[in-house]
């Protein structure tokens, strides 16, 4: 019998359940919301219509004396998409202090998982576009990113008593992909710095953190401070989404006594509706409307950084995902929760496969000067994203019998206490 601090995959505890449950509600909404919105603009894009759909993505708005005269398009992946990353960053703190990545006998595998999950994606792009005539490497980041919200889209059709011990893992794996493309970003896709404007904004991430040490609640402190912190590095020339998440991991998880909610459950519980709902759907629509026609799907798919992208996304996301969540359980001589098959998590990888939102956004700052690989990019990674799905649903159907048997007794509640009889009264308390 495996020691339970050796277990993998287990459940996780009552609390941290709750949270999860929450957590992936809004994301499943706001997945179905989202390919709803990249089918709107695919649809819009290739009809007679589709100058239109340009014309309102190139729309400017904005001051023009701060520089902010910005197209629609570059304020959805700007404005909207620093939200998306405020909320990663409310993710991530919680994981790292509360949730899973706060034990590293628990973090290790999910982590490893994670990091294989990126870079044999981004290994196989690279060798892909460096062998083949006409290809282009600087978007080796494109396929190591995990779309959340379109995976749960998936499992709310095809997934829906999938064990919560490995929605958890698959949110750790998205989380921590999501603080490796935001490291990415600012590193590799950052152009034009400034460090006078940089300072700036790193002021400002002071200025949050003291205030938050100082238990001050006051909105009109923060808003600023954000608007602020978001605009000092718009300007410094670091992807102007990387304050949103900053301020997201600067901000308290831990309740003091006498305390509800902490103050990154309470502004998760007020900005994750509208993260998954309004601005990562927004995005989409956006970002996902490629006029077809004009490009040719098939000749788009041929193109070396399209084959880069879905080999990485379709194969090499899974392949890093299974084998190094396999080696590193081999080398700490861990197993898998009984209720967990190692199919389980080669299912998981496959739905880690979906790289949609920060895929698309790592395209547009790659190729932003190269309209031709530009489209072809993101025509792969809405065809690798939707190849993913579908043989992540067949894996994830072949077992839904035994899903079904899990969610069973994790759901049981005999005595009628509201709290599952998997979880005993020392686990309630």
């Amino acid at each position: 019998m495996t020691d339970a601090s050796r277990q993998l995959l287990s459940r996780p505890s009552l609390s941290q359940r709750g949270w999860l449950r929450e957590q992936l509600r809004d994301e499943t909404v706001g997945g179905i919301l989202l390919l709803a919105a990249a089918a709107i603009a695919l649809i819009w894009a290739n009809s007679p219509w589709g100058a239109s759909y340009e014309a309102l993505v190139d729309l400017q708005v904005g001051p023009i004396s701060l520089h902010l005269d910005l197209p629609l398009g570059v304020w959805a992946a700007d404005g909207l998409l620093a939200v998306f990353f405020f909320v990663v960053g409310l993710e991530l703190k919680h994981e790292l202090v509360l949730g899973s990545l706060s034990k590293p006998a628990e973090a290790v595998v999910p982590v490893a998982a994670a990091i294989g999950g990126m870079a044999i994606p981004a290994i196989i792009f690279f060798v892909i576009n460096s062998t083949m005539a006409d290809g282009s490497v600087v978007g080796w980041g494109i396929p190591m990113a995990t779309d959340i919200a379109f995976a749960l889209a998936v499992l709310a059709v095809v997934g829906r008593r999938l064990p919560v011990a490995l929605r958890a893992f698959l949110l750790t794996l998205a989380v921590v992909d999501d603080l490796g493309a935001i490291t990415v970003i600012a590193v590799f896709y950052s152009d034009h710095f400034s460090a006078i404007w940089f300072l700036a904004a790193l002021a400002t991430f002071g200025c949050y953190a003291w205030a938050q040490r100082q238990r001050i609640r006051s909105p009109w402190i923060y808003v600023p401070l954000v608007l602020l912190g978001w605009y000092f590095m718009h300007e410094s020339g670091v992807h102007a989404t990387i304050a949103g998440v900053v301020f997201g991991f600067l901000t308290r998880v831990r309740a003091d006594p006498g305390e509800a909610k902490a103050p990154a459950d309470r502004l998760s519980h007020r900005i994750h509706p509208i993260s998954a709902g309004v601005c990562v759907p927004l995005f989409a629509f956006f970002s996902a409307g490629v006029d077809v026609r004009s490009v040719g799907f098939a000749e788009a798919l041929s193109s070396p950084v399209a084959i880069g992208i879905i080999v990485g996304l379709v194969i090499g996301k899974p392949i890093g995902v299974f084998c190094l969540a396999w080696l590193t359980a081999r080398f700490t001589r861990a197993s898998l929760s009984p209720d967990i098959a190692w199919r389980d998590v080669a299912a998981v990888g496959l739905l880690a496969g979906i790289g949609f939102t920060v895929a698309l956004l790592i395209t547009e700052l790659a190729y932003e000067d190269d309209a031709s690989r530009l489209d072809s990019a993101k025509i792969a990674v809405l065809t690798a994203s939707v190849i993913a799905a579908v043989l992540a649903s067949i894996a994830l159907l072949a077992r839904n019998r035994h899903y079904d048997a899990v969610y069973a007794i994790e759901e049981a509640d005999a005595d009628g206490d509201g709290i599952p009889d998997v979880y005993g009264t020392s686990d309630a308390r």
